[in-house]
């Protein structure tokens, strides 16, 4: 995790962090307003919040592109204590409180918090934002502003503005009763934001294309001036700063809090109540940016508490709102491509100047042209890409997301997220209800063992799926009951499993194997059957079964789907003897281990390696020992892809070198006299002609025909493996593991030695 440091400032992120200073300056005057007017307390406040979240909380804070300020989630919350408490500056003294216990919660690292909120809620609260901010924009883009001090983006989505403000627009614009001039300025507006990432041209001006939508809607607004009639934009839809008419001024709107109130029990609840709704909107805030932003940067949580906690006790101290980190600052912060939080200071700074020399230049500008900053803002956050994405993720996804969205639409923020996280835990509760465990039917060498692996907490509520699944067994059934990676197990599972172990299998002929149980569990590990090759098992296995158990074995290594073994068991069981299925003559090449991918375990198979699988005195000594005396019923050999002995081979006989002067290696020669019977006299010269890849791919079907020459040699040289084919005791077999894809190809399988004369492959 980085944290930008301003010490360390890259010059190049200058003109971007400016740039986008500015468009989040022009984005949050507004909403400091119109919290401020929604919230039952002077406009002031709003704007001193803003100028708090910037320079105070913007410094401390550990966010690349977060941008703090008075947050509409706590305009109720507000309205409700100052009601309660009786004063806004009794009010005040309970936001320094509540930035008291938020350094507290920071110190303790409260900040995981944010972890537990799943992916569909924040993805959720990030769309409905865009929605209120679309909903909330097109009646002032039309000059429409029933509430032209109010919140642009926030405002509460009741009967009396959103949905029923559009209507009302739609009725205006019947009449002919809406402000012409603001409609002009905030659908071009619109028009050219659209536009902007269209179109070559626009890109490449210097200047960011909100600030331009500024300027060109103060010049029409000036120009609509003399046209009159209904083309006059009225004050009613202009911004609306508090002018001062000096320094002083300004600093003799700060209130300092009423210290009197200490003795109020109000107090506390007020700022407990504000300094937990405050640090959860902050945290899922501070998430949905972080998800916005391009470079992926995350922001650590528990600092941003503490900054967040020392914003509010500036704010309560000098007279402001409580402050929270805001996604619709941050979303534009990171829409407008800033790189670090000097952006967000830099915003701050030019609030805080503009408010107090410049504020009735602030009050040229259109509320329609920044509504057409925020409408285009809404649909980046509420895009169709991203209702599509979170559709093809599923219900389970899709489900809580579009919940959370229209909850947060038709109540409030606070309420949406705690109506999308009960939605999201429904899901989950029915999730662990219907799958509690991991259920994974595996093949063993002596039959399918149903393998349950245990969640990491196992609750009463995955009862009745548990007993539902021992309900199902079958008899002669094999249960592996696997609790390694639980931390925790109710009791009421801990007695379902005793019981069933205790009383019921036995009477079902059900074998149940219980493994990693903790000692408190009073379960201790009790293996009724072993994941090892037996001698009552080697004796009753065939050939055929055999083989079959190594293709599906590799199979199973092939899809990444290999048993889970109890590898301390194996080598205890085995320690006292080995009864193996199988003999493998395999190359001495270190990417095909057979014991991997055939997905065998300890003492299931003999493994024989020599560099080409080629068949010598020492080699036919192992394979007969482990067919004659070990008994097992399968001999292969196994050949691979682009093998290193083979192709040298090749090279070195088309070349027709000295090997040991070639190589350095004095018995390297015997080797390559195994491997040249497997060639055809012409395929030397053939081999000259080809290409890199041809060249590769011949040497495939050598590898293969050394294969078939060496399941020939072992039958041929070696009598008492003759022997037991004849007799039907042993099968020899020929394959081929092709080292990209890990699939391992039969070659031939030979069970009738009179047939050994015509044994040849196709090349």
């Amino acid at each position: 995790m980085s944290t930008p440091r301003l010490a360390k400032y890259p010059l190049a992120n200058l003109p971007k962090d400016l740039s986008a200073g500015v468009v989040v300056f022009l984005v949050a005057l507004p909403l400091c307003l119109g919290i401020a007017v929604a919230s039952g307390v002077d406009p002031f406040a709003g704007i001193l919040s803003g100028i708090i979240g910037g320079l105070v909380v913007g410094a401390i804070s550990g966010s690349h592109t977060s941008v703090s300020g008075p947050a509409a989630g706590l305009t109720a919350i507000v309205l409700a204590q100052l009601a309660i408490l009786g004063s806004f500056e009794a009010f005040l003294l309970a936001v320094v409180l509540a930035g008291v216990l938020q350094i507290a919660m920071g110190v303790f690292r409260a900040g995981a918090l944010s972890s537990f909120f799943p992916t569909s809620v924040i993805k959720g609260l990030l769309a409905a934002i865009g929605v209120i901010l679309i909903l909330k924009q097109i009646p002032h883009l039309f000059g429409h502003d029933a509430d032209p001090e109010g919140d642009m983006a926030f405002s509460q989505p009741d009967k009396e503005n959103t949905f029923s403000e559009i209507g009302a627009v739609i009725s205006s614009l019947i009449e002919g009763n809406i402000t012409l001039g603001a409609t002009v300025i905030g659908l071009s507006a619109v028009a050219i934001l659209l536009l902007w990432d269209r179109v070559s041209f626009l890109k490449k001006l210097p200047i960011p294309a909100p600030l331009l939508i500024v300027v060109m809607g103060v010049g029409l607004q000036f120009f609509f001036q003399r046209l009159g009639s209904n083309w006059v934009i009225e004050k009613a839809h202009l911004v609306a700063v508090p002018v001062a008419d000096s320094p002083g001024q300004f600093f003799s709107f700060l209130t300092m809090p009423d210290f009197s109130q200490f003795t109020n029990g109000d107090i506390y609840v007020a700022a407990f109540t504000i300094a937990i709704v405050a640090s959860l909107e902050t945290l899922l805030n501070l998430e949905a940016v972080d998800k916005l932003d391009k470079e992926k940067r995350s922001s650590p949580p528990n600092r941003e508490l503490i900054a967040q906690g020392v914003g509010n006790i500036t704010a309560g101290l000098i007279g402001g709102l409580p402050v929270t980190s805001v996604i619709v600052r941050g979303s534009v912060n990171v829409n407008m491509g800033a790189k670090t939080k000097l952006s967000a200071i830099f915003h701050a700074v030019i609030l805080l100047v503009f408010v107090m020399f410049f504020a009735s230049y602030l009050n040229m500008i259109p509320l329609a042209s920044l509504a057409a900053i925020l409408l285009v803002t809404g649909l980046k956050l509420a895009s169709p890409k991203l209702m599509k994405q979170m559709w093809d993720e599923g219900r389970y996804q899709f489900i809580p997301f579009i919940v959370t969205l229209v909850s947060i639409v038709f109540t409030d923020l606070l309420i949406g997220i705690l109506i999308g996280l009960a939605t999201s835990l429904v899901f989950i509760l029915a999730s662990n209800v219907r799958r509690p465990i991991r259920q994974i039917v595996e093949t063993h060498l002596d039959g399918d063992i149903i393998h349950i692996e245990l969640a990491n907490q196992v609750s009463f509520l995955n009862k009745a799926a548990l007993d539902r699944l021992f309900n199902n067994l079958k008899p002669g059934q094999k249960l592996l009951i696997d609790a390694s990676g639980t931390d925790y197990i109710d009791p009421d599972i801990l007695g379902l499993i005793r019981d069933f172990k205790e009383h019921i299998a036995p009477n079902r002929d059900v074998l149940v194997n219980l493994r990693g149980f903790r000692k408190r569990y009073q379960l201790q590990d009790d293996i009724q059957f072993a994941d090892f090759t037996s001698r009552e098992l080697q004796g009753r296995i065939s050939p055929e079964q055999v083989l079959e158990i190594l293709v599906e074995g590799n199979q199973r290594f092939q899809s990444g789907r290999r048993l889970t073994r109890d590898l301390a068991r194996q080598v205890n069981a085995t320690a006292a003897g080995q009864n193996p299925l199988a003999v493998v003559l395999s190359c001495i090449d270190s990417r095909v281990p057979a014991e991997l991918v055939f997905d065998l375990g300890i003492g299931d198979i003999f493994s024989v390696r020599v560099a080409g699988n080629i068949v010598g005195t020492k080699t036919l000594g192992s394979m007969e020992y482990a067919v004659k005396v070990a008994g097992v019923k399968l001999v292969m050999v196994l050949g691979h892809s682009r093998c290193g002995a083979v192709t040298s081979s090749v090279k070195l006989l088309h070349g027709g070198q000295d090997v040991e002067t070639a190589t350095g290696c004095q018995h390297l020669q015997q080797i390559v006299d195994e491997i040249e019977p497997s060639l055809e006299p012409s395929d030397l010269t053939k081999f000259g002609n080809l290409n890199e890849l041809e060249q590769e791919e011949f040497v495939d079907e050598i590898a293969r025909a050394n294969v078939v020459h060496t399941v020939h040699e072992v039958i041929k040289r070696s009598r008492v493996i003759h022997d037991a084919l004849e007799a039907g005791q042993v099968m020899v077999v020929g394959g081929l593991y092709d080292v990209k894809s890990g699939a391992i190809e039969i070659l031939m399988t030979e069970s009738n030695p009179s047939a050994i004369g015509s044994m040849a492959v196709e090349r």
